[in-house]
């Protein structure tokens, strides 16, 4: 009985601990954030996406606003359409520009704003909002993209705190992007003498592929030719004896 009892005082302790644990942990699971869809090269370019939670029982996300980088400007920046979203795109003059594809660009995107059109992001729910962005950097690790979220009763929360170097996560935390390393072919995909090795690549293979199949067809023509022979032979040597043995009957 005793042995029950402190059994089941353990248990229920540990599912109090595990539920203090979860409530305290949650908050962390519910940063606004930025991830890539696949790999974010340096030198390159990426879709990614903003993954926004709503925190609140009682009012709906329906606002989110992201500042890109000045440090590292991105000269090119598209959203992709999301029903139920207005979507504003602002740019603005570089201080100094930027070459991108052999061309001088003096300005770049500065903020990206979502505004919903209907009810937002509801209680329980979370939204993706994918951007194309690039060309990323080449002399960076990261990206940090400021976001402020807005919720149906007014509410405002900025997630623009910069993780320091060695310091606690701060309470609102910048989205950040980390970047991969530059890819060795390039970063805009192979060229076409890469292409079209593989492509002979390619039709080597099939070739020898095919002729494997024929040399295999081949093959089990004759081991068929051979059985049909013996079958035959077979059918004869029966036949012989056969009326030999109805010769001998008749005798």
């Amino acid at each position: 009985m005793k042995a029950s009892r402190i059994a089941s005082r353990v248990a229920a302790a540990a599912a109090v601990a595990g539920s203090a644990v979860l409530v305290l942990s949650s908050p962390a699971f519910a940063h606004v954030s930025v991830a890539a869809e696949g790999s974010a090269a340096k030198g390159g370019y990426a879709v990614v996406d903003f993954k926004v939670p709503n925190e609140r029982d009682n009012a709906s996300t329906t606002k989110l606003e992201v500042a890109f980088p000045t440090d590292h400007p991105l000269a090119s920046a598209m959203p992709e359409p999301i029903n139920g979203w207005k979507i504003d795109v602002t740019k603005a003059k570089l201080a100094k520009p930027i070459e991108l594809h052999g061309k001088q660009i003096s300005e770049a995107v500065s903020k990206i704003t979502w505004t919903a059109t209907g009810k937002g992001v509801e209680a329980g729910y979370f939204q993706k909002f994918p951007v194309s962005i690039g060309a990323l950097p080449e002399d960076a690790d990261e990206l940090v993209f400021k976001a402020i979220q807005t919720y149906s009763n007014k509410e405002v929360v900025r997630w623009i705190e910069v993780q320091e170097d060695g310091a606690e996560e701060p309470e609102n935390p910048a989205p950040v992007l980390a970047l991969a390393a530059a890819s060795e072919g390039g970063h805009h995909g192979a060229s076409a003498e890469e292409a079209s090795d593989k492509s002979d690549d390619a039709e080597t293979a099939a070739t020898t592929e095919a002729a494997s199949d024929s040399d295999n067809s081949d093959t089990t023509a004759r081991v068929l030719g051979v059985v049909g022979i013996v079958v035959g032979a077979a059918g004869v040597a029966y036949g012989v004896l056969a009326g030999r043995r109805r010769t001998t009957a008749d005798a």
